[in-house]
C-alpha cells in the first residue's frame, strides 16, 4: 500500500504480516491527532478487545507537530514532539490490542485543505485494504478545523469506493464539541461501561499532552459519565459511561446527500426542539 508521506508508519502490535493485519480489521478509527482515537473511538476499541473475530484498526492522520507543551516538554522542538507522539500512539495500540495502527504523518494544513487530495487518497487506500464494517471518525459539527478536515476526507474516500466495499456504518464522534445537543432519536448511543481500567490506561498513555497542560484523561471520562447521567431525566442510569455519536451512514449510502446540509438539518431540528419547549412554557403559539 503506497502512502503519500515517506515518513508514514504502519505498526502491527502482534507482529502479523501487514496484509493479514489489514484484512482482519472490522472496526476502523480515523482520527486527526495522536490520542483522538482513544478519546472518540473507544467503543470500537472495546468491541474488539480480546476478541478472536473482531479487530480494531487505527489511523492517525497528522504528525503532532503543533502539540501544546509545557513542563518537561516545554523545550521540545516540533520534530521531537512528533517522535514522542508517534511512540505514545504505538504504545496505546499495544495496550488496546489494535490489529494495526497507521500514522500518515500529514501536516494539519493538508488535513484542512479543501483542494489537496493526498489525505483522501491515503484514506481510500486504507479503506480498500481493510474494508471495515464500522468506521469511527470526527463529527461534522466539531469545532476543530483539522478534525472537520479529516472527517470530510474520510467521507469523500468512502464515497469513491464501490458500494460493496463501503462500511455498513459510519459514526461521527465527540472530541472538540460534544453531541449532547443532537436529538435523542438521532444519537448513536455507545455504552462503554465496565472498562474504566482500559479507558484510563489508554488515555493515560499520552503524557506529552497531559503533562503538557491538557487533562484530556479526566475530561474524556468525565464527559462519558455526564452523558450517561444526563441522557435521560426520568429514569435511572442505564450505564455509567456513554459516548454519543452522529450517524453519518446516510452520507455514504446516498452520495447525493450534501454533507453541509446534512449537519445543518440536525442543527435546525435542535433549534426547533428548543423553540417548542420554550414556546410551551411561555404560552406562545
Amino acid at each position: 500500500m503506497k502512502l503519500h508521506q515517506s515518513t508514514a508508519q504502519m505498526y502491527v502490535p502482534d507482529g502479523k504480516p501487514v496484509t493479514e493485519a489489514l484484512q482482519r480489521i472490522t472496526h476502523l478509527g480515523i482520527g486527526a491527532h495522536q490520542d483522538d482515537l482513544e478519546f472518540m473511538a473507544f467503543h470500537g476499541i472495546m468491541e474488539c478487545f480480546a476478541s478472536e473475530t473482531k479487530w480494531f484498526g487505527g489511523v492517525t492522520c497528522t504528525n503532532g507537530a503543533g502539540s501544546s507543551r509545557i513542563g518537561a516538554y516545554a523545550q521540545f522542538t516540533d520534530e521531537q514532539m512528533m517522535v514522542v507522539r508517534r511512540k505514545e500512539q504505538n504504545t496505546a495500540a499495544c495496550i488496546g490490542q489494535y490489529g494495526v495502527i497507521i500514522q500518515l504523518d500529514h501536516s494539519s494544513a493538508t488535513a484542512k485543505s479543501a483542494t489537496d487530495p493526498d489525505l483522501k487518497d491515503d484514506l481510500k487506500a486504507i479503506l480498500e485494504a481493510t474494508q471495515p464494517e464500522v468506521v469511527y471518525t470526527h463529527n461534522p459539527a466539531d469545532k476543530h478545523d483539522t478534525h472537520v478536515g479529516v472527517m470530510v476526507a474520510a467521507l469523500q474516500a468512502i464515497r469513491e469506493l464501490p458500494r460493496a466495499q463501503r462500511p455498513k456504518q459510519v459514526i461521527g464522534c465527540e472530541v472538540w464539541r460534544n453531541l449532547d445537543w443532537l436529538g435523542d432519536a438521532e444519537k448513536v448511543l455507545m455504552n462503554v461501561s465496565g472498562h474504566d481500567n482500559l479507558a484510563a490506561a489508554l488515555n493515560g498513555v499520552f503524557d506529552s499532552q497531559i503533562a503538557g497542560g491538557k487533562r484530556y484523561d479526566l475530561a474524556t471520562l468525565g464527559r462519558r459519565a455526564a452523558n450517561a447521567t444526563f441522557f435521560e431525566s426520568h429514569s435511572t442510569d442505564q450505564s455509567n459511561q456513554l459516548i454519543f455519536g452522529m450517524d453519518l451512514t446516510p452520507l455514504i449510502v446516498d452520495d447525493s446527500h450534501d454533507i453541509l446540509e446534512f449537519v445543518l438539518g440536525s442543527i435546525d431540528r435542535f433549534k426547533e426542539d428548543a423553540k417548542a419547549r420554550l414556546t410551551r412554557r411561555l404560552g406562545k403559539h
